[in-house]
């Protein structure tokens, strides 16, 4: 087995330079099961980090599904066949309102390069909005949503940023003042881009803002905000790649705990349990808008070993009760994140909801300046004590916690042990 130094250095001749691993001190997974993940050298990890492996990595009801159809036919949607029929009426179920169509592709990039394409088609309309700390891809038309990265030549003109949600530091003060200068703002951001001729097709969220750092929002956070681009003639697309399929707990989509029906929903990374496939569902009416506009097809998309990995996962969060477990968990891990804060002043907040957790690290809870260094230091110093997380948020200082679903009690009460350590050795 090589070794890690050996690795990277491989790495960074084939696949080039620059290319993101996680920790100061890499990891060499080889092996996954649950919300374990195991190194070269043998030792395991406790997986809190990734939300890829929705119900657990390498669950045997998946791994057999998508065997079992791979063993047997793997093709394109242009022939017929019934398991993409059958995975999108099982999806479109869990849905409210108009959704009632999908489009099946392989990335959340993809997903949310077509909701654009979708908002473009159903309203004569190229100007969007979005956060500007959110990420929503890395197509070269997704990539202009976030600020975070600045694409080659700035930004189009097509594209407002607005002021990313912090209910830790509110504008105005307030819950409600906050939900208001947003609204504000993008009110502004639309009548920008009908000034310059570009109009409004819509703005994209994540329901739960998970990269701006899971900020607690009340339900109807976005009336203001939602009704002011409605106004303007553009639609409202969810990006539910992170907080969908239950991992909220109280809901099966982000969107429904924050109070609003999209237009639009994309999901992926969590639909298939690392296998890749994703999805665009809306109404009838936006994709045939869509479908007359787009020449639109993808070979992977749809395919039957996607969807039979896709449904083996819904079937998995419903036999095991996931999305209830996750609830019940979360609420169980945010009480002993609070119970640690208490002990640890560097704890400036603990919020999210199910298992999607973040907790902010603050220099000091007077000013609660961001302590970005002390993060990046805990979310190392747990990988070296086996436990994996990340850190991201506006600041870059909250702790990310986002587990597999089959997450319970015995891994939280082993990740807040660890965590009173290492808070410990700062």
């Amino acid at each position: 087995m090589s070794s890690n130094t050996e690795l990277l250095k491989r790495r960074e001749y084939l696949l080039g330079p620059n290319v993101h691993v996680f920790y100061d001190d890499p990891v060499q997974l080889v092996r996954g099961q649950g919300v374990w993940v195991y190194d070269a050298d043998g030792r395991k990890y406790l997986d809190c980090y990734n939300n890829v492996p929705h119900v657990g990595h390498c669950h045997p009801h998946v791994v057999e599904a998508i065997c079992k159809q791979a063993a047997t036919l793997n093709t394109h949607t242009r022939y017929l066949h019934e398991g993409i029929l059958n995975y999108v009426e099982r999806l479109m179920a869990t849905f409210q309102g108009n959704i009632t169509s999908a489009i099946m592709v392989c990335t959340g990039s993809e997903a949310n390069d077509i909701a654009l394409r979708m908002a473009q088609a159903v309203t004569g309309k190229t100007g969007i909005i979005a956060t500007n700390h959110t990420y929503h891809g890395n197509t070269a038309a997704v990539s202009q949503l976030s600020t975070t990265k600045p694409p080659i030549g700035g930004f189009g003109g097509h594209i407002r940023h607005v002021t990313a949600p912090d209910s830790y530091r509110p504008t105005g003060g307030s819950a409600e003042a906050h939900a208001k200068a947003f609204a504000t703002e993008v009110e502004l951001a639309c009548q920008s881009l009908i000034a310059s001729g570009h109009g409004v097709s819509g703005i994209i969220v994540c329901p739960s803002f998970v990269n701006e750092g899971f900020p607690d929002l009340h339900s109807g956070f976005l009336d203001g905000a939602i009704t002011a681009v409605r106004k303007a003639g553009g639609v409202i697309i969810a990006d539910e790649v992170q907080p969908g399929f239950g991992r909220i707990g109280s809901h099966f989509w982000g969107h429904e705990k924050a109070g609003f029906m999209p237009d639009i929903v994309t999901m992926g990374k969590p639909m298939g349990n690392g296998h890749p496939v994703a999805a665009v569902a809306t109404s009838l009416e936006i994709m045939g808008a869509f479908r007359n506009a787009f020449g639109y097809f993808n070979t992977f998309g749809g395919n039957p070993v996607s969807c039979a990995a896709a449904s083996a996962v819904l079937d998995v969060i419903e036999s095991e009760n996931l999305q209830s477990k996750a609830r019940e968990t979360g609420d169980y891990a945010r009480l002993g994140l609070k119970k640690l804060a208490e002990k640890h002043d560097i704890i400036g907040d603990v919020r999210g909801s199910g298992l999607a957790i973040g907790v902010e690290l603050v220099l000091d809870r007077s000013t609660k300046k961001p302590a970005k260094a002390e993060a990046d230091r805990v979310v190392n110093l747990m990988r070296q004590h086996g436990v994996l997380l990340g850190a991201n948020g506006i600041g870059y200082n909250v702790i990310k916690i986002r587990p597999p679903m089959p997450f319970g009690k015995p891994e939280v009460d082993l990740m807040l042990s660890t965590l009173d350590v290492c808070l410990q050795a700062l």
